[in-house]
């Protein structure tokens, strides 16, 4: 993410020299040389990040950093200085800096710092906009994901949503199909009627056949009143039945019925009630293999396989997990008066790579969790269970890409070491140093040592 960055320093040779680097790296940059300058430009100007030095003639950046922060407490602040202090990096962070660098710059180390701050910016303004839409409370805006496979599943279903036809939701458990039944629902023509829910699986035949036809009285012990069954609640409006991949047989035979017929009987009746009502089911098997061994009524089938749309588990669409973390994590903030600001990159990247075999489910449990027993302003890797950390792999774990060293010479597996190393980190020196557990100067004398040209190690490979 490229932004529009203001630079406040009064050593203009200094300042000069900031602005050409971020201006290669893309960025848009204004320039200041004082603290009320600075102040003055902020209240003006929209700009994404501010790069500002603690020691200036008028305004010095910490009381800059404070009014700054006092109208606008997005705006991510990175303070600079030549005096390097413990006391003062505190009073920074304190006073809402999202970070503090030491002078002179290590230019690897502001590149890191500017683009976190970015995707921290970035992010933040995705849930702004996710709380716009999720304000409603209705339909399809209650669904996150910008993913491909979300968008593919959602286009189906606003197509499908303002037919009358049925429609056969299937997906992994918790992958979000009520939710896609209910927004199907909200947004039919049907929607000032009501949605009648049931959780098929939950009832036995005799109590499921009761609950959604309804009895007369005395059709069977206990039923000493006639009741109305969920299809007539449901009457003008839509029924959802989850999980319909569990209804034996008999009774999959008169649903059925009263899908083909548009008709139900209450149990203990043998007169027909004429019914008007939209159809969407969902179950979590595949009704084909469950055709194949006989447990699933091939007619049953094909009458609920109008239109069939398979939600993706969560490791199909892993490019909206970030998104939904954070929905989570502002929603259990806020239900628990616990504020954060995020997650920490190493936290994201685990539940990125987490496989969620419990869905979206298993990942609002998990923010939850976190959430809960937290103490800090971000979630970090160790508020995560260890279900999501044990098999936990950072990309620039340079263990995970060495080839076997076996019979190699120890200036080999060096230099394969340093070359893997500095691939992973795109060059960055400083961070290859911290994973190879050394000094700059140290990785810089091995570069000298084996003679390795970066652009070389950096250039891509031909085809």
């Amino acid at each position: 993410m490229k932004g529009n960055i203001l630079i406040v320093d009064d050593d203009t040779a200094h300042l000069s020299m900031l602005q050409t680097v971020l201006k290669s790296l893309g960025h848009t940059i204004d320039s200041a040389v004082d603290g009320e300058d600075a102040i003055s430009g902020v209240k003006q100007t929209p700009y994404d990040l501010v790069l500002m030095d603690v020691r200036m003639a008028n305004i010095g950046g910490m009381e800059a950093l404070e009014k700054i922060k006092t109208f606008n407490p997005a705006i991510p602040i990175i303070i600079m200085t030549a005096y390097s202090s413990v006391d003062k990096a505190v009073e920074a962070m304190k006073l809402g800096a999202y970070d503090y660098l030491t002078k002179p710059l290590n230019f690897d180390d502001l590149k890191i710092t500017i683009d976190r701050a970015m995707s921290h910016l970035q992010l933040t303004r995705e849930n702004a906009d996710l709380k716009k839409k999720l304000s409603s409370d209705t339909g399809f805006s209650r669904i996150i994901g910008s993913s491909s496979a979300m968008k593919h599943v959602m286009e189906t279903a606003k197509i499908a949503a303002p037919t009358d036809a049925t429609i056969l939701i299937s997906g992994e458990s918790g992958t979000g199909k009520e939710l896609f039944a209910k927004a199907i629902h909200d947004h039919s023509t049907r929607n000032k009627n009501q949605l009648i829910s049931l959780n098929c699986a939950a009832l036995n035949e005799t109590l499921l056949e009761s609950e959604l036809f309804g009895h007369e009285k005395g059709a069977f012990t206990g039923a000493d009143k006639k009741r109305d069954g969920l299809f007539l609640h449901a009457d003008k409006g839509t029924i959802f039945l989850d999980e319909i991949g569990e209804i034996p047989l008999s009774m999959q035979v008169k649903l059925l019925r009263a899908i083909q017929e548009r008709e139900i009987q209450r149990v203990g009746s043998d007169r027909p009630i004429r019914i008007d009502v939209r159809i969407i089911v969902a179950t979590n098997k595949h009704l084909e293999q469950e055709m194949k061994d006989g447990r699933f009524r091939e007619d049953l089938f094909y009458r609920l396989n109008v239109i069939n749309i398979r939600i993706p588990s969560l490791k199909e669409r892993t490019d909206d997990i970030p998104m939904l973390a954070q929905h989570f994590l502002t929603r259990y903030s806020q239900k628990n008066r616990k504020p954060f600001k995020g997650f920490t990159p190493v936290a994201m990247d685990a539940m990125i790579k987490h496989p969620w075999p419990g869905n979206v489910r298993e990942l609002e449990n998990t923010v939850e969790r976190a959430v809960i027993l937290s103490m800090g302003q971000y979630i970090s890797e160790k508020d995560l269970p260890g279900t999501v950390m044990e098999n936990y792999r950072p990309n620039h774990d340079p263990a995970n890409s060495l080839p076997e060293l076996g019979g190699r010479s120890l200036d080999d597996i060096e230099t394969m070491a340093l070359t893997e190393t500095l691939k992973q980190t795109g060059g960055n020196k400083t961070e290859a140093a911290k994973l190879l557990h050394i000094t700059r100067t140290t990785l810089n004398n091995k570069i000298k040592k084996y003679h390795l040209d970066l652009d070389h190690i950096l250039s891509p490979r031909p085809d």
